[in-house]
């Protein structure tokens, strides 16, 4: 189909099923919906490229193609085999794609926090028939608990001027330290709760995180020293996160190893605001840990994944 200039895209923001991606048309002009494996597709409706689908316009005439996908190595799972490139639902929950042997799922119910505070001094995850996601409600407790969760919460005596007697005013900002890294090389994820919002709600707080690159090149320890903590790239890097790369580039400090048979991990960090950039040109920003100081210790995570060991050490620092 002929493209016409200047673009004409409908200004109705673009929904399209979860897991999948929002591509650009032949055109370079309009978001739509990427088609998906066994989908029918052509120029102005594309199959999803990020999974390694194309349009094969041998199998269909008249401008129509099929969404295939390149060869890859299929995936078990339960004793079921799907393709590469294939989507599928193992349970209500998840909706999940194979990808080279690799099966990635992204959940389809919502994991929010939700901890006590004034008007719902006791949330509870509840499972309702012929629903497949848990839902919040409040339980309502006694006016003594009520009385204890408020004051954890909000400031003792209120703001004697009128006008700034609001939630936010008295509210008493109480924040945790961030969690270990996830990963112990690569991009990982950071964590924390915080109720320093306009609502004084409790809420789960996240942020991009990199102890080191997996392929970062150690430096040699100085005599007498047992570890290098904070090592820098010899050249200024960008970051990439889901196949998106920062705008501007970095010289982020990275820990380093201990020759003592500790783990060198981060312990003073800030956390800084990152605009990502995404090959269909769309931007979006995420916050991301940067290394101040590291610090050796024998509290280590083990096989590259923190969740698989009682690794409890938490990082020290906030916004800058």
């Amino acid at each position: 189909q002929a493209c016409t200039y200047p673009c004409q895209c409908s200004s109705q923001p673009l929904q399209c099923p979860a897991g999948t991606s929002h591509v650009l048309d032949a055109c370079g002009c309009c978001k739509v919906c990427a088609r998906q494996l066994g989908e029918l597709c052509s120029l102005q409706k594309p199959c999803d490229h990020h999974k390694g689908l194309y349009c094969d316009f041998s199998k269909i005439h008249r401008g129509s193609g099929i969404c295939l996908a390149h060869e890859g190595a299929t995936c078990d799972l339960l004793g079921k085999i799907y393709h590469n490139g294939e989507s599928f639902q193992p349970t209500c929950k998840l909706q999940c794609i194979c990808m080279d042997g690799a099966i990635g799922c992204i959940p389809l119910c919502s994991e929010d926090l939700r901890l006590p505070s004034p008007e719902c001094p006791n949330p509870r995850r509840v499972k309702f028939r012929n629903k497949c996601c848990e839902e919040w409600i409040c339980e309502e407790g006694s006016e003594e608990n009520r009385f204890e969760t408020a004051m954890a919460v909000f400031r003792e005596d209120p703001a004697q001027k009128p006008e700034l007697n609001d939630l936010q005013e008295n509210c008493l900002v109480q924040t945790t330290e961030w969690s270990a890294c996830s990963k112990s090389c690569g991009m990982g994820i950071s964590a924390r709760v915080t109720n320093d919002n306009p609502q004084c709600h409790l809420e789960k707080e996240t942020r991009l995180c990199m102890v080191r690159p997996c392929d970062f090149p150690m430096e040699k320890t100085k005599k007498g020293k047992k570890c290098v903590r904070t090592p820098k790239p010899r050249q200024s890097l960008h970051f990439e996160f889901s196949g998106c790369t920062s705008t501007r580039s970095y010289r982020p400090k990275f820990c380093g190893s201990c020759t003592d048979g500790r783990c060198c991990t981060p312990y003073v960090t800030s956390t800084v605001e990152v605009e990502f950039r995404c090959p269909e040109g769309d931007f979006f920003q995420r916050k991301m840990m940067f290394i101040k100081m590291c610090s050796c210790h024998y509290d280590c995570p083990r096989d590259n994944d923190i969740f698989l060991a009682t690794y409890h050490r938490r990082m020290i620092g906030d916004h800058v």
